[in-house]
């Protein structure tokens, strides 16, 4: 049934295109990306700063971008790095990284279960390659398979999955639902493999081992499942605004559903309030007819894409899922599917984010340390720092035998965001000097102030204690650099 697939060339060399900006007041900018001068030239009157990198990066790429330094600073930071034991796009996770990877795991959860209401569902790694519908699905992913051979049937084998998509819309289609339930939310945090070529290969940003949370939504028509898109949408652009995270919109669609529903969409282009760049083929390509792509620029101009929600008229077909309509007769659904991003690739963008800066620094929900207490002498000072308990708030205490240039240089190394030196004047005072790395500052301020300073700016996001232990002196070195 192999010859049922067709490469990605294949499907795509006979699709037409044309590209244009649509802005917030409507007007549509074409862009001839055969000529660069003139597009660059458009993008500098009508775009922004990360749209003009998107195009440069993705649409106009002319040159060999340089390796993203989150790549080095991830082992530095003993965050993570490639399994050596492992195929090439697998990574292992050290304590501070894994604390960093689950974090992001508990926010996008957070997303699927309690914003959107999806319910949750689990389903296997792999499935048998001779079922016609997971064949069907597969298309031009097929070239990026992880095949699985059985040890007592050489000729069966099954597929890794590349999406949640198989065992789901397996799971739905033996369901039995009117449209009276519509539409349905289902999540599930993923772990998928595609098989990358090597040269794509590039630290968290492109792995072949990554989870996701994939969200879909059934819907008894398209009218519905484009105010479900528009919904998720708007969920998302929130999301990733507050992240504070530079992006670009991008839309790829086919032109009979811009023609449908470009209200809808100069909609959601007045709700970003940025321009949006576009992409028109005159035929599907995949199963989806629309995707929305929220991409990210790192700090050598380089995109990655984060969140995507897209509009699917396909599958619901092809995997038969039905509903029972008013006059209980069986209709197929229509899909939205979603996904919040990568968690590798969120990873990814919040770090070359922090490399942005003239001194890094990750979002304080997200640092391993959130606050480190230097005692100037561990003998007259040691005790007192011991005594200090920051609840709900990730602190440590650089006990080691050094001296203290040595543990403000490791701080200023390991980009800790507060730091509190303890010496005879706070061990007597009120106050303490707290030096603030993102403003570049000393604060002069209770520890009740210190308290409410940095739980006013985490109160929103998930909490997690300590990955490694409270004293430094007590921690293992993983990378060997710090």
């Amino acid at each position: 049934m192999e010859n049922k697939l067709l490469n990605r060339e294949d499907i795509v060399k006979d699709i037409k295109k044309d590209y244009f900006l649509l802005l917030p007041n409507g007007e549509e900018i074409a862009l001839d990306l055969s000529n660069k001068e003139e597009v660059l030239n458009k993008l500098n009157k009508y775009g922004y700063e990360e749209l003009i990198d998107y195009v440069k990066a993705e649409e106009l790429p002319a040159e060999v971008k340089p390796e993203a330094p989150s790549i080095k600073e991830m082992k530095r930071l003993e965050l993570a790095d490639n399994e050596s034991a492992s195929d090439s796009g697998n990574h292992r996770m050290y304590p501070n990284g894994q604390l960093m990877f689950s974090l992001i795991k508990d926010w996008q959860e957070r997303i699927a279960k309690y914003d959107l209401g999806a319910m949750e569902i689990g389903s296997p790694l792999f499935y048998n390659k001779a079922d016609e519908q997971i064949l069907a699905q597969c298309g031009s992913f097929h070239e990026r398979h992880y095949s699985v051979k059985v040890p007592d049937d050489p000729n069966k084998e099954f597929i890794l999955r590349f999406a949640a998509d198989f065992g789901l819309f397996k799971m739905v289609q033996q369901a039995k639902f009117s449209y009276k339930q519509l539409p349905l939310r289902f999540f599930e945090y993923s772990e998928n493999f595609r098989y990358e070529k090597s040269g794509e290969l590039s630290g968290l940003k492109r792995d072949r081992f990554f989870h996701m949370a994939d969200i879909h939504c059934f819907c008894k028509d398209e009218q519905q499942a484009i105010v479900e898109y528009k919904d998720i949408f708007k969920k998302y652009e929130n999301l990733n605004s507050g992240m504070g995270i530079k992006y670009a919109n991008v839309l790829r669609i086919v032109d009979v559903f811009y023609d449908k529903y470009k209200q809808d969409i100069l909609e959601l282009v007045k709700y970003a309030n940025r321009p949006l760049f576009i992409e028109r083929m005159d035929k599907m390509k995949h199963y989806w007819a629309m995707k929305s792509e929220w991409q990210s620029i790192d700090s050598v101009h380089g995109n990655q894409q984060l969140s995507t929600v897209q509009f699917d008229v396909k599958e619901g077909k092809v995997y038969n899922i039905v509903y029972a309509d008013e006059n209980d007769e069986k209709k197929n659904c229509v899909i939205v599917h979603s996904s919040v991003g990568a968690v590798e690739r969120c990873l990814y963008a919040i770090l070359e984010e922090a490399l942005k800066l003239e001194r890094p620094v990750l979002p304080l929900w997200l640092s391993p340390v959130q606050l480190r207490i230097l005692p100037v002498s561990n003998d007259a000072h040691l005790n007192f720092c011991e005594q200090l308990d920051f609840d709900g708030i990730r602190f440590d205490i650089d006990d080691r035998n050094e001296k203290l240039g040595k543990k403000l240089v490791r701080a200023r190394q390991e980009w800790v965001p507060y730091v509190v030196v303890v010496g005879d004047n706070e061990l007597n005072g009120a106050k303490f000097k707290v030096n603030d790395r993102l403003n570049n500052q000393v604060l002069e301020m209770s520890k009740v102030e210190l308290e409410n300073l940095i739980r006013e700016q985490i109160k929103k996001y998930p909490y997690r204690p300590l990955a490694l232990s409270k004293y430094l002196s007590k921690r293992p070195s993983f990378y060997g650099a710090l």
